[in-house]
């Protein structure tokens, strides 16, 4: 695949880092989504017609009827993202485009939006706060808003992935005992002490702290559903870095209020940005808008990625993060 050297032309669809922006610029012809809002399939094949290369997010549905549209034009979509299971990848083939994502990059800064949400939900952290912004404290008090200590708890993580081996990492620095699924098992020198179970059933029975960090796909949809928590201990706490739709709300919502969970900590949810409301209703729930990979250093590092693949293509090789 050849890309034209005169300053080809591409859409950004969403507004990337101004730095990321800035390099796009200066290699590429490229118009902008000024207003930074979500554009559907067709608006947006209304922007990117004549364009060989579309910037994206996961925000951003390009099933086939996208490359069909755009067939001849485009050359390269980029997205800025990890997962690319809002891309139709067969039509993508289908129709001679190249397709980047931008993995290996954002780990760290998702790990650490994992502690944010096990801390904030051990620690009663959004009633803490609401207490505090609602000058409804008393002061202190010995028994006020107690929590779940995390030294000794096992952490079970579903998918020990790179995001996950950061996660385990930092929650073994706070004294926590790390347990995992795989579909297979890790090398012995990647589990770093964590503890394998062949089995989910087997994970969730132990899992005093429950983490879902495996990629999304159809088969994982609605995988945290009424049995499954039913097989948590009781006072478990559930997180959530992955999709959205591998939590089954109405489950949840049900063991957050019977108590048979302690508490959850959500930065991906169903449906996004239309968050299920009862969620809002709920003190025992820790809510992030979908932060994980929110950095500035992070978000420069992934669109440096799709840079680098650009680059790469250009110069007639498969970089690494070319998945179709």
């Amino acid at each position: 695949m050849t890309i034209h050297q005169d300053k080809p032309s591409a859409f950004i669809a969403r507004r990337f880092t101004a730095s990321v922006e800035a390099q796009i610029n200066e290699r590429y012809a490229a118009q902008v989504n000024e207003g930074d809002r979500i554009l559907n399939t067709a608006q947006l094949i209304e922007q990117a017609q004549g364009c060989e290369i579309l910037f994206c997010s996961v925000t951003e549905s390009l099933p086939r009827d996208l490359f069909e549209a755009l067939a001849g034009s485009l050359k390269v979509v980029a997205t800025l993202s990890v997962g690319f299971d809002h891309i139709d990848l067969s039509a993508a083939r289908d129709n001679g485009v190249r397709v980047l994502h931008s993995p290996d990059v954002l780990s760290e800064a998702c790990a650490e939006i994992a502690m944010m949400l096990l801390l904030n939900a051990a620690r009663r952290g959004y009633e803490a706060d609401q207490m505090v912004r609602t000058d409804s404290w008393p002061g202190w008090a010995p028994t006020q808003l107690l929590g779940k200590g995390l030294v000794g708890k096992k952490l079970g993580i579903l998918g020990l992935g790179r995001i996950g081996r950061e996660f385990a990492k930092r929650a073994k620095a706070f004294g926590m005992e790390i347990h995992y699924h795989n579909r297979k098992r890790l090398e012995l020198g990647d589990e770093d002490g964590a503890i394998y179970h062949e089995t989910v059933d087997s994970l969730l029975s132990i899992s005093e702290f429950f983490s879902i960090n495996a990629p999304g796909a159809p088969a994982l949809t609605g995988f945290l559903n009424k049995d499954r928590i039913a097989q948590l201990p009781s006072g478990a706490i559930v997180i959530n870095i992955s999709r959205g739709d591998m939590i089954n709300d109405d489950a949840l919502i049900e063991a957050l209020q019977s108590g048979h969970l302690f508490s959850a900590g959500l930065d991906v949810f169903q449906n996004e940005p239309d968050v299920d409301l009862r969620y809002g209703e709920l003190k025992n729930v820790f809510l992030s808008p979908h932060l994980g990979s929110g950095t500035t250093e992070t978000r420069d590092a992934m669109g440096f990625v799709l840079l680098n693949g650009l680059s790469e293509l250009e110069r007639g090789n498969s970089p690494a993060n070319c998945i179709a």
